[in-house]
């Protein structure tokens, strides 16, 4: 697949199946969008995903979406959004983006999908300019969960209330976070439970503060654990976003490796003790608590 950081770079004289949208964390609905471009694409057509980063707080890194999509499409434009592509008026997009940059002969959009300075150009104005600019449009309606419309919203909603189960079924897969295993005070190999520390990216949304039943990726192994999100207000002198995650089973040296962290299970929220005797008593139950959800 090959990869750009912006729209500007994308060279080639192939006609394509392009995709447009945020694309923040690639849920059920993204999809079916990829999934399309997937379909329309062949010898001739190369399928494209253009990504705008709107540079708030995501759902996924642009790192997460790269590798999601590897090996899914021809090409993955991660597009800032720039004050160029802001105040660019949707003609101008759809003529500058879509016929002479991109080549498009499919685009495949969502039912709400909007551009072009003040968010002026929509999924009718892409029909109306379709036979200009030589395009076939396909306009995919919403995936829906229980009778909602799957959204980042509707995601950004489960995770803040911890329910990562619930964030599986909308987004089709699970919810984690991943990075460097860091040096730490070595607290819980003193209490007998020694943990891996690995901070969120600043951009990244964290589920809910608290415990969770998790799954860890380790030098290409799975291992189960039971991982805490927050800023371990017991023990720590300056708050600081971490996932502290113990892993069932791990006897190696972790330190500086890069690991995936995925939280399967909600148990409790984040909580301050009043002492380190009380902190090992609850995670000794939060350990529990993850074997037992694991059937170890």
């Amino acid at each position: 697949m090959q990869y750009l950081t912006e729209i500007q770079a994308y060279e080639g004289n192939k006609k394509t199946a392009v995709t447009l949208g945020k694309f923040d964390c690639l849920h059920r609905g993204h999809q079916k969008l990829v999934s399309r471009v997937k379909e329309l694409a062949s010898g001739d057509i190369r399928s494209v995903v253009c990504a705008f980063d709107m540079g708030n707080h995501s759902l996924l890194t642009n790192e997460e979406r790269r590798q999601r999509l590897e090996g899914q499409v021809d090409c993955l434009i991660e597009c800032p959004f720039t004050k160029e592509i802001r105040e660019m008026e949707a003609e101008q997009f759809i003529a500058h983006i879509l016929s002479e940059t991109l080549h498009a002969a499919y685009v495949v959009v969502g039912t709400d999908f909007r551009f072009g300075y003040e968010k002026r150009g929509d999924a009718a104005m892409l029909q109306e300019y379709a036979e200009k600019y030589g395009y076939e449009l396909e306009v995919i309606k919403k995936e829906t969960y229980q009778g909602r419309e799957i959204s980042s919203t509707y995601v950004r909603e489960t995770l803040e209330k911890g329910d990562v189960r619930l964030a599986k079924e909308l987004l089709g897969y699970t919810y984690g976070m991943e990075g460097i295993v860091e040096h730490g005070k070595q607290l819980g190999r003193k209490l007998g439970f020694p943990t891996m520390n690995v901070a969120w990216d600043e951009r990244k949304i964290a589920p809910q503060f608290g415990v969770y039943a998790c799954e860890a990726e380790i030098d290409g192994r799975l291992y189960h654990g039971i991982g805490n999100v927050g800023i371990k207000p017991t023990v720590a002198e300056v708050p600081r976003l971490l996932t502290e995650i113990y892993v069932f089973g791990y006897e190696g040296d972790a330190y500086g490796k890069y690991i995936k962290i995925r939280f399967c299970e909600f148990e409790r929220p984040e909580t301050k003790f009043h002492s380190i005797e009380d902190l090992k008593a609850r995670v000794d139950a939060d350990i529990i608590y993850g074997k037992t959800y694991f059937g170890e």
